[in-house]
């Protein structure tokens, strides 16, 4: 029997013009052909693998198109300690189970491996397992590099080869991505920011579609960096990829492993860093994925205490097992190293830490001190974060964790989990409780907002206003501010000068920046149409406007991490609700002076007390008619008087417009 080659593009998900080539000879495989005796694997290999300790399987697992003995063909090796019985099987042989099995090797590491003389790139396959108590399994490649597009669930033979052209943005990255440089996120779902036909949730922009696309318009806003939700291959989209089958794929929806390479050249030469959101916390329970892999429980622990997670309906990773720790951590250096990713965004880590994480009493087990952590998974995860900044000294990680475990990045060497930055959670909790009151009610609540500076110190934190917080009946951000129609967009304004002038790094999702009017459908695509309107088109600039303050004022970044790096300046007037601080850099001639009149009240020839500087000018003012505010309130010039000469106590006086916030130089 013969596969030829036009079953190979029939079965290779949306390959690309210049990938063409790679099907233009055509392989004859007879089913009779042997597998070859081959191994990429030493002893050493082995021994790591086995230990934890073997960070780039990649190189070794999965498909690997090679030439031995003069012969091309690919390389197969997979992990599948208790299958008595495993082979190839796809388009190269017609799905036949049974005629090209790979061999065990004999050091009880449970690998099973074989060279296949004449299969290229391009061939859908899936490894057929005969497992504990003779069930018969069809699994698809954990470390394949591309995959057949949902609903196919085949993985693909292919390599992720790409000619780079982002020299430049590698070699000088170290500053984009450090703590006293200016971090503006954008987030992003691939497949709804943009699409072909926003109507039919089955059709998607390419690759390259979206590159064109977003690039100029990231650029244009002004944001820093942008965060991919999950690319890594996944089966069903309304998980937005957070419950992944490819952990070593970027997702062939929108084309393959090279396109989305060259989408991110394309993010580096424009001066935009990628973060990459990361999902080693659950997978799916999918036929062909992780779950239950040989037939035992090989990916996820066996105890359902600690293997299920109850919330996501989905298993839990058994970080105690080397083999799994390998392959995760494998999976974090294969993005950084063979997709230039400048940063990690780990997802969920509280449900690693925590044995008691969403259980009640009786559904968990202390660990062996009593405690509910985790041992395990805090040992992977300082692992995890220890080996990243090792090999990749100029990426940052970063921690999705929502309770108050002690650390987080903290570096480990001090007793710390090593990740470089945490999402600030109860930032976000108590600043959209604030600003969800009536403005009438904010001079009750002021602690709510002041909180964040208490322990803002105790971490690294990134300021996230995320995708979790626009889904799920939580209404869109312009929604949750109080008020008629004005009165939104300003206290909107509002909220983002206060984010972009908070110490730390910033994170916005797609279509806050415009104010966008429903809650963010995975299925359709964001409301560009309202750009139409004056007042989205006004919050667009202004947050452009933010991004732009916040890149060049080094007093918002230089020292956003040090305490000398803020300052309270007047907290002293609840019942007017103005709230007035000061941001520092390394030179006293930056500071900003940040002041937010939080009701709908004009506030003229407002006075506050400085220490130490006299002139100041306006610097950026949220109610500007280019941001469809009233224009009418402002500062063009500020007056000044010295009250007293040794302390160098300035009384200054502001005009306030109603719902605004005023930034001073």
């Amino acid at each position: 029997m013969l596969s030829s080659v036009n079953t190979r593009v029939t079965n290779a998900a949306k390959v690309g013009k210049r990938d063409m080539k790679k099907y233009e000879e055509i392989h004859f495989v007879d089913i009779n052909q042997p597998v070859w005796n081959y191994s990429l694997f030493s002893d050493e290999d082995v021994r790591n693998f086995q230990n934890g300790t073997h960070y780039s399987l990649y190189k070794l697992m999965g498909n690997k198109q090679i030439t031995v003995n003069d012969t091309p063909g690919s390389y197969f090796a997979v992990w599948a300690p208790n299958a008595t019985f495993l082979s190839v099987t796809g388009d190269f042989n017609h799905w036949n189970k049974e005629s090209h099995p790979l061999k065990v090797r004999s050091d009880n590491s449970g690998i099973w491996e074989g060279f296949i003389p004449n299969i290229g790139a391009g061939e859908a396959y899936k490894y057929h397992l005969h497992g504990f108590k003779g069930i018969c399994l069809d699994k698809g490649d954990p470390y394949a590099n591309f995959w057949e597009t949902r609903p196919k669930t085949a993985s693909i033979t292919w390599q992720t080869d790409y000619e780079w052209q982002d020299a430049e943005w590698m070699k000088h990255r170290k500053k984009h991505n450090s703590l006293n440089a200016p971090y503006s996120v954008y987030e992003v779902h691939l497949a709804s920011w943009m699409r072909p036909d926003k109507n039919n949730e089955e059709r998607y922009n390419t690759y390259a579609q979206i590159t064109e696309r977003m690039v100029p318009y990231v650029k244009e806003m002004g944001f820093t960096h942008v965060e991919f939700m999950p690319v890594m291959e996944h089966p069903f989209d309304g998980s937005w990829g957070y419950q992944g089958t490819g952990y070593f794929a970027p997702t062939s929806r929108f084309g393959t492993p090279q396109d989305y390479a060259s989408m991110v050249d394309a993010f580096h030469q424009a001066g935009i860093g990628v973060i990459l959101d990361w999902v080693p916390s659950h997978f799916p329970y999918d036929a062909h994925g992780l779950f239950m892999f040989d037939g035992t429980h090989t990916y996820e622990y066996a105890d359902m205490r600690k293997g299920f997670h109850p919330d996501w309906n989905s298993y839990i990773f058994n970080y105690k097992r080397g083999e799994v720790k390998s392959f995760l951590i494998s999976s974090a250096r294969f993005w950084c190293d063979q997709f230039h990713t400048d940063a990690i965004r780990v997802d969920a880590v509280s449900s690693m830490l925590r044995l008691d994480y969403s259980r009640n009493a009786g559904q968990w087990e202390p660990n062996e001190y009593g405690g509910n952590g985790n041992i395990e998974a805090i040992a992977f995860i300082t692992d995890l974060n220890e080996t990243l900044y090792r090999d990749f000294p100029d990426i940052q990680t970063i921690a999705e964790e929502a309770t108050d475990w002690p650390k987080i990045s903290k570096p480990t060497f001090e007793g710390g989990l090593g990740f470089g930055m945490k999402w600030m959670m109860g930032w976000m909790h108590d600043t959209l409780d604030y600003f969800n009151l009536d403005p009438i009610f904010r001079q009750f609540q002021q602690d709510k907002f002041s909180f964040s500076m208490m322990y803002f110190y105790d971490e690294n934190f990134m300021l996230p206003l995320s995708h979790d917080e626009v889904v799920h009946g939580k209404s869109p951000m312009l929604y949750k501010m109080p008020g008629d129609e004005w009165q939104k967009f300003a206290n909107l304004r509002i909220l983002y000068t206060y984010m972009y002038t908070h110490p730390g790094s910033k994170l916005l999702f797609m279509g806050n920046e415009f104010g966008a009017t429903n809650e963010w459908n995975y299925k359709s695509e964001l409301q560009w149409e309202l750009l139409e309107h004056a007042s989205h088109a006004g919050m667009k600039h202004c947050v452009q406007k933010l991004n732009e303050l916040y890149r060049s004022e080094p007093a918002l970044y230089e020292k956003q991490y040090e305490p000398g790096g803020f300052e309270w300046v007047d907290l002293n007037h609840r019942s007017e609700s103005v709230l007035v601080y000061m941001r520092k850099g390394k030179k006293p001639k930056d500071s900003l002076l940040i002041i937010l009149n939080v009701t709908p009240v004009v506030r003229l020839d407002w006075e506050i007390y400085v220490h130490g500087k006299g002139k100041w000018k306006e610097a950026f003012n949220s109610n500007s008619e280019a941001f469809w505010g009233t224009g009418d309130v402002f500062n063009p010039n500020i007056s000044s008087e010295l009250v007293d000469k040794p302390s160098e106590c300035y009384k200054i006086k502001v005009h306030l417009p109603a719902l605004g916030a005023v930034v001073l130089k």
